[in-house]
């Protein structure tokens, strides 16, 4: 009789498993379920969907922003004004490889969004293998060209005789930690291709609060000065990194990645395709303002100062366009892989008039209390100054970037990024 006893509890124990299995699968499909609809562009209010994909995109920028700038407002309260010239000129370098290679990253994001929208999950896993190579090689060839060439690099910026030194130390130690900047926004580029624009504002997140503490105990308190600097926005992205693989991996994803897929294949062709066009539009772009940067740091101390704090002050305000040019290619790529068109014009109309508006506000802002923003990176009269005339002539740009950048993320979502 024991023994039957035995038997039935036995059996009401596995059935009472059975059950909690049926029921954990149940609520595992049904956030899933909820996952899917929310990252799904093809249906519902575009301006609300825009918008909630649009604005952690925009955090995550923002915070990512905060690398440089908490460099340079740590550098400008606890360093010198030599330091404050070697963080801002060696972080134009820094600026133009992250804008190159988040550029060019976007390839990713734009196919993986297509091969959602067309319904070819099972490729994902062999295109998101090809892009780790093509950006390993990346990452090598900036490492070279950082740590190897850091005083040829500041020399070209022209550096100040007193920031030259601390210009290439700065650049040096961001090209060690370079496999870290690329992985992240690797990372981050396939979070946002599967309609997750959460994640990466979390890891940023993470990482800038890292790199915040980093700078007040390496510059503040141990008086690194530019290196501290340097190290402790490296170390952030290191942590961040590995934060993100680790939630990666616990993400619940639609396809699965073999071994074999991490090689150069068929999809590499494609990446390099979309991204070699988007890397040239920033190296492009960023060459200006780097050149720029070089003309200025001949006019002194003070002048380079300045434009550095400008610089990071302009990089802010331009986050917003920028934010609205990824959403909308990721936006865009989706519906035009679901076939619709229409839905993807509207899209980048809708995007115009949001960034707009935004657009105008800041304009008035920066013409009227430039030297208001200026004032929070220095305490420096003559450094606000030179920082404040050039806010004002930039201003009028705020007002025309929106067009330009709805319709760039509108072609890079059609993978016309020529």
């Amino acid at each position: 009789m024991r023994e039957g006893r035995g038997e039935e509890i036995r059996e009401d124990m596995k059935a009472g498993v059975r059950e909690a299995a049926e029921k954990e699968k149940e609520a595992v499909k049904e956030v899933s379920g909820k996952l899917a609809e929310n990252s799904d562009f093809t249906r519902g209010s575009i301006p609300k969907k825009l918008i909630l994909f649009m604005l952690p995109v925009l955090g995550a920028l923002v915070l990512q922003a905060m690398y440089g700038a908490v460099d340079l407002l740590v550098v400008g309260r606890y360093g010198s004004t030599a330091g404050l010239s070697g963080v801002s000129t060696g972080s134009q370098i820094l600026n133009l490889i992250t804008f190159m290679v988040s550029g060019s990253a976007m390839s990713i994001t734009v196919l993986i969004s297509r091969y959602l929208g067309e319904k070819r999950d099972s490729e994902l896993g062999s295109l998101i293998g090809a892009a780790t190579v093509i950006f390993v090689l990346i990452s090598t060839a900036l490492f070279v060209l950082m740590v190897f060439f850091a005083e040829p690099l500041a020399t070209l910026m022209q550096a100040p005789a007193e920031a030259k030194q601390l210009t290439a130390d700065y650049i040096r130690i961001c090209g060690a930690g370079i496999f870290f900047i690329v992985a992240y926004n690797v990372i981050a580029a396939i979070y946002r291709g599967l309609g997750d624009s959460n994640s990466p504002l979390l890891f940023v997140g993470v990482a800038c609060a890292i790199n915040v503490v980093g700078d007040l105990l390496f510059v503040a308190v141990l008086g690194m000065n530019v290196a501290g600097a340097a190290l402790a926005t490296v170390l952030a992205q290191a942590l961040s990194v590995l934060f993100s693989l680790v939630m990666l991996r616990k993400k619940q994803l639609s396809f699965r990645f073999r071994r074999s897929d991490f090689r150069l294949n068929e999809q590499s062709a494609r990446i390099l395709k979309i991204g070699f066009p988007l890397a040239l539009q920033e190296l492009l772009t960023q060459s200006s303002f780097v050149a720029i940067c070089a003309f200025v740091n001949r006019l002194g101390l003070d002048a380079s100062s300045g434009y550095g704090v400008a610089s990071k002050l302009i990089g802010f305000i331009m986050l917003v366009p920028s934010a609205l040019m990824q959403s909308l290619a990721s936006f865009v790529s989706m519906n035009v892989g679901a076939g619709d068109e229409k839905r993807a014009e509207k899209a980048a109309v809708t995007g115009v008039w949001i960034c707009e508006i935004v657009g105008v506000a800041v304009f008035f802002l920066v013409l009227r209390h430039g030297d208001l923003f200026s004032a929070v990176f220095t305490a420096d009269s003559a450094v606000i100054a030179k920082s404040f005339a050039y806010l004002q002539g930039f201003a009028p740009e705020v007002l025309l970037t929106p067009v330009l950048f709805a319709f760039i993320g509108y072609y890079n979502g059609h993978e016309a990024t020529v």
